[in-house]
């Protein structure tokens, strides 16, 4: 249900009444101000309300003229920002403690504290008090053209200003705002106990392939089990049964009952479910009985996402420069239009090396290519060796998140940090165990800590868990430089998403050399840029997938969840018959849905690919000084300014997929 129209409504002030306002602000000020009073009465006129007051009376008592003056209330504004957002993200962090974190079984409670958001009447009071106004009247309000193209020769000071004010750019009620915080909070529950115990998956001939213990949350786990089963005797039959359990999920056709429970067997190649054996149940199940209905689930992964379309749906009317969530995605969050975003998905998914590293694949394996394949990392070192192998390797180094977190300053001086930044780092850098599959935590003020969260399971941490702590890692080291040591906390960060995806890439890349498997050589190091082209090229179809599903619920906004089902799954084949489907051997495949991402994180999956063609141009300039610690910081203290004007600071160049597509090229013409 969308927001009644009034709440929608503005005060539309009559031209002669703004004229009228101006008049008077230059009179008081002077002809030199006539500028600075034509943009500030204008960008504060287009967000008055009736209820606001006289705007007038507030322009006279506020428009900053004195320079010096102008200098103390932005420094007001951006100290004082810096707590509030500071102390808010803090709340929230701490609210969703139980929900987020490992700590024991959650209380009905919870996911209420979760979905409330404390921050929710922020925007809401900053105008109310009117010290939005007083910043939309005194320091510019930026388009997206402004900041692509005059951007470049801006001042810090200016992108600081810019940044401020955008926070202003809309309106959006208190209300829409909790709405959407709820459904997000929702989402992130759903997929955060979204588990399937592989022990009890039976192959299509009955077989159990997977070890007792092993419990892999979707799609985060049931993708690095299926890459990580390249190395195994069993390994393409385990793939398969992946393969078909996201299907099940993607589709709907998983039965309930088989979430979560180690009480049941499931063989998702007829679908069938028993009641696990005595002798084959697990010691830590959850206490529940078991079901073997086949009842599937029941559309409750389209039904969560649009949820999270409904409550992004009801910021529209609210967002005049930027009406849709998809459009707010690209113009607001990633600052880079929607066309050139997929130009560069494109790029890649139609390159000819698509085909010649194909090729590659198929010779390594000696079979055809199958849908399994979108996922082949056999190229990387730990393709070779067997999971088991790794998994008992890292648990033995990490029992416990606190054993990781201890080890921080000698992974930070393997990455090439100095000691002393290296402690710097992990003095503010906090582990956590994750619930879900893992992620980084920012702070929002200095004085508080990011924190890094990955899943530690009882006997320790496992690989795919140490995996992802690394490149949580690499978000966290951002997230400090980038606040810590940022010459304006209004800039704290990077340009969008996809900036600190790529800082992560660069750390995760290290992972096996971390871990002390040795440092790679040359043919290694090839190997890996043709294993990432193929990461690149995999993501890129999903993001496609992501951006046309959301275009979809806008273009059926009364949709039922199960239309949208049928819609994502059609959606999902069609760019897999056009990009995958000549590769790797099979059409219709709707696997390409599966990324949990579509349904906890709105609009985000295009900052994967992205992060991928960024990290490249990062690495393309580490290469050149050989150091990765001083350049990472170098380049996040630069902040968050656009993201062209950033890449040129940090490599030389924009945002482009030249550095990967060079690479790729170097790669094979040197096998």
């Amino acid at each position: 249900m969308m927001p009644p129209l009034s709440m929608t409504l503005l005060l539309a002030l009559a031209p002669a009444q703004v004229a009228t306002i101006k008049a008077e602000l230059v009179k008081k000020h002077g002809e030199a101000a006539r500028a600075r009073i034509d943009r500030g009465v204008d960008q504060v006129a287009s967000l008055w309300r009736t209820e606001d007051g006289d705007l007038g009376a507030f322009a006279l008592e506020h428009f900053v003229s004195d320079p010096a003056a102008l200098d103390v209330t932005f420094e007001r504004f951006e100290t004082n920002f810096e707590q509030l957002d500071g102390h808010f993200t803090e709340i929230g962090r701490e609210l969703r403690r139980p929900t987020d974190l490992d700590l024991g079984d959650l209380q009905k409670v919870d996911p209420l504290f979760t979905a409330f958001d404390a921050s929710a009447h922020l925007t809401d009071d900053l105008f109310d008090s009117k010290l939005a106004f007083v910043a939309l009247l005194n320091f510019p309000l930026t388009t997206l053209e402004q900041r692509l193209t005059d951007g470049k020769t801006w001042s810090r000071r200016q992108w600081a200003e810019a940044r401020l004010t955008a926070r202003f750019a809309r309106r959006v009620p208190a209300s829409v705002q909790q709405q959407i915080s709820a459904s997000q909070a929702a989402a992130d529950l759903y997929i955060a106990q979204y588990n399937v115990w592989m022990h009890h998956v039976l192959a299509q001939n009955g077989a159990r392939l997977f070890p007792r213990g092993k419990r892999l949350i979707s799609h985060w786990n049931l993708r690095d089990e299926l890459k990580a089963n390249y190395a195994d005797a069993d390994g393409l039959a385990r793939q398969r049964t992946i393969v078909k359990i996201m299907d099940r999920i993607v589709t709907q056709t998983i039965p309930a009952a088989v979430i979560d429970d180690p009480k049941v067997d499931w063989n998702p190649f007829t679908n069938a479910l028993t009641v696990t054996p005595a002798a084959e149940l697990e010691a830590d199940a959850p206490k529940k009985s078991a079901s073997t209905a086949t009842t599937p689930e029941a559309d409750v992964r389209y039904r969560t996402l649009f949820a999270n379309f409904a409550a992004q749906r009801r910021a529209d009317p609210f967002s005049p420069s930027a009406p849709t969530a998809v459009e707010r995605a690209f113009s607001q969050g990633a600052e880079m239009p929607e066309a050139r975003v997929k130009a560069l998905l494109t790029e890649v998914l139609t390159s000819p090396h698509v085909a010649t590293i194909a090729a590659l694949i198929q010779q390594r394996l000696g079979r055809p290519l199958e849908p399994a394949d979108l996922w082949f990392n056999g190229f990387l070192p730990r393709g070779s060796v067997p999971e088991s192998e790794l998994d008992a390797k890292v648990r033995a180094k990490y029992p416990t998140p606190e054993a990781f977190a201890k080890d921080i300053p000698r992974i930070l001086k393997a990455l090439g940090f100095s000691a002393e930044r290296a402690a710097y780092l992990a003095e503010r850098i906090k582990v956590d165990p994750s619930r879900g599959a893992g992620h980084a935590l920012q702070s929002a003020r200095r004085g508080d800590f990011p924190h890094l969260r990955t899943r530690v399971e009882k006997d320790g941490m496992n690989y795919k868990g140490y995996n992802i702590a690394v490149h949580e890692l690499g978000h966290n080291v951002e997230q400090v430089f980038s606040l810590y040591d940022v010459d304006h906390t209004l800039l704290a960060g990077v340009p969008n998403t996809a900036f600190t995806e790529a800082i992560a890439f660069v750390f995760q890349a290290k992972d096996l050399e971390l871990l002390g498997l040795g440092t790679p050589d040359a043919e290694q190091e090839r190997l890996r840029v043709l294993n990432d082209f193929w990461m690149t090229w995999e993501i890129a179809g999903v993001a496609l997938v992501d951006i046309g599903v959301w275009h979809w619920m806008y273009e059926h906004p009364k949709a039922t969840p199960a239309q949208l089902r049928e819609a994502t799954v059609q959606l999902s084949r069609q760019v897999w018959n056009q990009y995958y489907a000549p590769v790797l051997g099979q059409k219709d495949v709707a696997i390409l849905g599966i990324y949990s991402h579509m349904i906890s994180y709105p609009m985000y999956l295009f900052n994967y690919p992205l992060g991928h063609l960024i990290s490249f141009q990062i690495e393309e300039q580490i290469r050149k000084t050989g150091a990765i610690g001083p350049e990472i910081e170098r380049m996040t203290k630069v902040g968050s300014i656009a993201p062209d004007a950033w890449m040129v600071q940090a490599s030389g160049e924009p945002v482009s997929a030249g550095p990967l597509l060079r690479a790729t090229a170097a790669a094979l013409s040197a096998k």
